[in-house]
């Protein structure tokens, strides 16, 4: 039998322990020095992820010689499988490893991806040969060289998710929400947590891609090779100042069971009196009144658990609170879905908008010339910028005007992020039209490798109208999801979130794959050669696609109640939750 360990003075946590599995000592564990170093991971994350993905379509075509829509459907994937890959993350951490062993064995995951890639990029077997000067065509990478460079991002997209799944909330375990003054330094990291995400991302799309475009892409990416182990090793360094928590499970597990548990008991019909269902409370009693009431079957006791339906299967049977959280997840997902179209815009900004800037004037003086890539500076620059505007400018006069006390309902910011990215579209297309105007006036359509003279900076509009929509639909889609999911499956909220960036860069990489094939036999919209395309067309359709999803958007959100207003119609007391920090992104 343990001896009891005593709390001196309020010095140990209830529901912490340290890396020995004691109760962990306030003054010893936790705190700003274990928080920094988990910043430190997160900032070498974010530095090789965008020093990657903003720059890779630039590598793919003009080093691997691959064409302009295979490079797009490669950097989309990237990030699409880094984004799905949070889910997997996250359920492993919450269900086995705990967060602390997760980030250590993704961070070391990505750092053997990102060493992998470096390597690529030094052994001369491993790429193409460089293209013959004044030469039409080039010998593209064979199927060797593109698997070890696959294999490379997609250890680095592994490594990501696990690492994205985990950090915002290992970091937030260092600070106890029950005591006011570390709960007031927890909203403080947070605060740093997304300046540090903005100072690495632009660190990467600024001196990293300078490096990789004018050094060499051996020290670009041995740089985050090098900065990934130096922050794991100062990770791990820290644990002995760690506080640790309990294994919760994943909210995933428990949706799942719903829907089998609902599934095996289909051929039974729902008692008249709810009181023979499992563990009826008054909130859970009017979900069977209402809608999906397929689900509520998952409730029924059946007779050999009609005395004792404790010891049923979590499979074969669930509480009616169970279902009904589950309810509450089910009706955001028509939001869920319109807010997908706007992440394939996004990934137009690292892929083809590169590409556009690649064939413009980047000079700034006699000298200096921007990398292509440089250009989603503007886009992150966009986003930090809109962030303090919309917080001291449009949210006290949207409150006045609206009578709300946030300003705009997270809905509504959701809403006006889809409409900018539909304008970005719009003026995508045009500056392609007047581009394309300079390489006819010029006889420089059939040059591939011609800088045509019109400046980069009519790129800027793209970019930032895209950025600041992005700072709209993020705060609103992290905002809304963490209100609206039930308190039992709050880290849903995250994995929500980060499935629609997922599906909006594989949304992306469907459509670029569609049009490619459709139209690249006579007048291809996405050529090679992007002065012979139709990249304007494309641009179209994605802004056609993004209208006609702000229709359906608008639908939803008509239709759609928030939980607070159906909570009080149904005559319960509400409280408000404060969001428990960022999701991964």
């Amino acid at each position: 039998m343990a001896l009891p360990i005593t709390d001196d003075y309020g010095k140990t946590l209830s529901d912490a322990w340290d890396y020995k599995g004691l109760p962990a000592n306030r003054s010893k564990t936790g705190g700003w020095v274990s928080s920094a170093m988990i910043l430190g991971v997160e900032t070498c994350e974010r530095l090789i992820t965008l020093g990657i993905a903003f720059n890779l379509v630039t590598y793919l075509t003009g080093v691997m010689h691959l064409g302009n829509a295979t490079s797009a459907n490669t950097v989309t994937n990237f990030l699409g499988t880094s984004f799905m890959l949070c889910l997997l993350g996250g359920f492993v951490a919450d269900t086995f490893l705990g967060r602390y062993l997760t980030i250590a064995i993704f961070a070391t995951v990505q750092a053997l991806g990102v060493t992998i890639l470096t390597i690529s990029t030094i052994i001369p077997n491993l790429r193409p040969p460089p293209c013959i000067e004044h030469s039409s065509t080039c010998i593209p990478a064979n199927g060797t060289q593109l698997g070890v460079l696959h294999l490379a991002l997609y250890l680095t997209a592994l490594g990501t998710g696990g690492l994205k799944s985990s950090v915002s909330g290992f970091g937030s375990d260092q600070f106890d929400d029950k005591d006011e003054e570390e709960k007031a330094r927890m909203t403080t990291f947070f605060n740093w947590f997304y300046f540090i995400v903005s100072i690495g991302s632009m660190a990467a799309v600024t001196i990293l891609v300078y490096i990789e475009d004018n050094l060499g892409r051996k020290w670009g990416y041995g740089i985050c090779a090098c900065a990934i182990v130096v922050c794991l090793i100062a990770f791990l360094c820290g644990t002995k100042r760690y506080r640790f928590k309990k294994l919760d499970g994943s909210p995933l597990t428990q949706f799942a069971a719903v829907f089998v548990a609902a599934w095996r008991n289909r051929k039974m019909e729902i008692p008249a009196d709810v009181s023979q269902l499992f563990n009826v409370d008054d909130m859970a009693e009017t979900s069977v009144k209402k809608k999906q009431k397929f689900l509520d079957k998952a409730a029924i006791k059946g007779l050999e658990l009609e005395n004792n339906p404790a010891q049923a299967n979590k499979w074969s049977l669930q509480t009616l609170t169970d279902i009904e959280e589950v309810k509450m997840i089910l009706r955001m997902l028509p939001i869920w879905a319109t807010t997908i179209e706007f992440w394939t815009i996004h990934a137009q900004m690292t892929t083809f908008s590169v590409s556009q800037a690649e064939t413009m004037d980047r000079r700034i003086g006699s000298k200096f010339q921007i990398p292509p890539a440089t250009m989603t500076a503007f886009l992150i620059a966009s986003i930090l910028a809109t962030v303090p505007i919309y917080d001291r400018l449009v949210a006290p006069i949207a409150a006045r005007l609206l009578k709300n006390p946030q300003g705009l309902t997270p809905l509504r910011r959701v809403g006006v992020g889809l409409f900018l990215a539909t304008v970005a579209m719009v003026v995508a297309a045009l500056t392609e039209i007047k581009r394309l105007r300079v390489a006819e006036v010029n006889n420089m359509v059939h040059d591939k490798n011609a800088i045509l003279p019109i400046s980069v900076f009519w790129l800027i509009p793209q970019f930032i109208l895209t950025g600041a929509g992005e700072a709209m639909i993020y705060a609103g889609q992290l905002d809304f999801f963490l209100r609206e999911c039930p308190k039992g499956m709050k880290t849903m909220s995250t994995g929500l979130f980060l499935s629609t960036l997922a599906l909006g860069f594989f949304l992306s990489t469907v459509i670029v794959t569609v049009v490619n094939s459709l139209t690249g036999h006579s007048h291809p919209w996405l050529a090679d050669n992007l002065n012979e395309g139709r990249l304007y067309n494309f641009y179209w359709l994605l802004g056609i696609i993004s209208v006609v999803n702000f229709v359906f958007f608008i639908l939803a959100s008509r239709w759609y109640v928030y939980k607070e207003k159906w909570l009080v119609a149904e005559g319960f007391e509400v409280e408000l939750e404060e969001s428990t920090g960022p999701a991964c992104h």
